[in-house]
Formats: C-alpha cells, structure tokens, sequence
C-alpha cells in the first residue's frame, strides 16, 4: 500500500501543478476591481467633456453663420434653417451627437429715438443646454454666447 501512495505522489511531482488556486483567483479579481474602479469614473469624465467640446463648437459655427447672415441681411435670424441646421423658430434644437440642444434668441436694432438717440444695436443669445446622457454633467449643463462674444457656462472652467 505505501508502494502506492509512493508511486501516485510521484506522478502528481513529475507532472506539475496545472491550473490557479482559489488565493491567486481571489486577488487577481481584486487587482481588476481596483483598476476598473480607477478606469471607469475616468473615461466617463472623459467622454463627458469630448461632449462639452462639441457644444462649444456647434455655439462657434452657429455665431459665425449669425455674423455672415448679418453682413447679408443686415439683421440676425432666429431660424436654424437660415443657418443651415434643422429646426424651428423659437425652439431649440439638437446638434451634433445629441447631446446638447441649442435656443437662439434674437434682439432687432431699434431706431433711435429722443430718449435714446443711438438706439438698440441688433444682438443675439445662444444657449447650448444639455440632454439625454450628458445630463449628468451638472457642472457644465449650459453655455452661452452673445454677439458681443462674451461666453459664459453653469461653471468657471467649462469653456
């Protein structure tokens, strides 16, 4: 019987062990979790401000087609498709990846009066406000661009 034993212990050294103990399993796991929960928060910060940079450039081509429609019209629009996006007037629209919707309002020049005689110049305000998954970015929900070209956002450092 010991000849036995002898010879299955011999086997099993000759062989080697194959495959991974439940220790080594356990902290491999533990490794990826660690990692995954540094990644992860990570790359959804990421992708949130990929989407902020489109909206900022969706305000900075929709101002220039303002000031190339002033130039022509001699009055800025409130109507996307002047612009060349869809939508309608008074209702704001989606750009790019839809992950931010845009409202245009326009003020007309007004004539000058006695009381003011240089009268109101022709200006515009655009709002890039956010939607569907970008939502969750409460820091910079929303930015604005006037005519004037003053940017501002819900936070500081959002432009």
């Amino acid at each position: 019987m010991n000849t036995l034993n002898g010879s299955v212990n011999s086997i099993r050294r000759s062989r080697g062990h194959s495959g991974f103990t439940l220790i080594e399993l356990v902290i491999t796991m533990v490794i990826v979790a660690i990692l995954a929960s540094i990644a992860i928060p990570s790359y959804s910060t990421y992708i949130l401000k990929s989407h902020r940079t489109e909206a900022r450039t969706a305000l900075l081509d929709i101002a220039s087609l303002e000031e190339r429609y002033f130039t022509a019209n001699n009055h800025y629009t409130k109507t996307p498709s002047d612009l060349g996006y869809t939508g309608n007037v008074d209702t704001a629209f989606n750009v790019g990846s839809n992950y931010y919707k845009i409202l245009v309002d326009k003020v007309d020049a007004t004539a000058p009066t006695t009381a003011l005689p240089a009268g109101t110049p022709a200006t515009y305000t655009m709002t890039a406000t956010a939607i569907n998954s970008q939502a969750k970015d409460t820091s910079c929900a929303t930015f604005t661009l006037t005519s004037t070209g003053s940017q501002t956002a819900t936070s500081a450092n959002c432009w």
